[in-house]
């Protein structure tokens, strides 16, 4: 059906990579770093939003860094983090127009080379899709609804384009 109808057919509409260091702010620089080396785009820092004393985590205090790609960006590096993962993702990564997933080494992607300074450290990949005609609620004159059918992509379409478009292989 996607083929038929070119507004049935999806597209990412942008990929966030997370790196979490908690109440380590030693390591924001160094997640920072590698963030940087992976997409060269300059990431933003996360705040915490409530206070964890069980974690040693204050309210406001830096615990993550964090980079928003989109377009041809957002689909090489959501391509890369694909093959680190050795192509393999499991059903449970899809879910609400969305795909998550880890990658629990940097040097896992194509290269990039271990830095001593860096340290090893992994990260969250986390891909939105969207259809075409998604504007017409986000912009700014005229806005519209699109219908909840439209909206909602079934988790087989996104395993579908995951497979055509990147090699991935979903399973368990």
């Amino acid at each position: 059906m996607a083929e038929q109808n070119p507004m049935q057919s999806i597209f990412i509409d942008k990929v966030v990579l997370n790196i979490g260091i908690g109440s380590n702010e030693d390591m924001y620089q160094n997640a920072r770093m590698l963030l940087e080396k992976l997409t060269g785009r300059q990431p933003v820092q996360t705040k915490s939003k409530r206070r964890v004393p069980e974690l040693k985590i204050r309210r406001g205090q830096v615990i993550g860094a964090m980079v928003t790609l989109r377009g041809d960006d957002a689909s090489s590096i959501l391509k890369r983090a694909i093959e680190a993962n050795d192509e393999a993702l499991r059903n449970s990564c899809i879910s609400n127009n969305s795909l998550s997933f880890g990658v629990r080494e940097y040097i896992y992607f194509s290269g990039v080379k271990y830095d001593p300074k860096i340290g090893m450290l992994g990260l969250n990949v986390n891909a939105s899709f969207t259809r075409k005609g998604r504007r017409i609620e986000v912009r700014k004159r005229k806005r519209s609804k699109a219908g909840a059918w439209h909206k909602r992509i079934p988790n087989e379409e996104i395993a579908a384009y995951l497979e055509k478009r990147y090699g991935a292989k979903i399973g368990e």
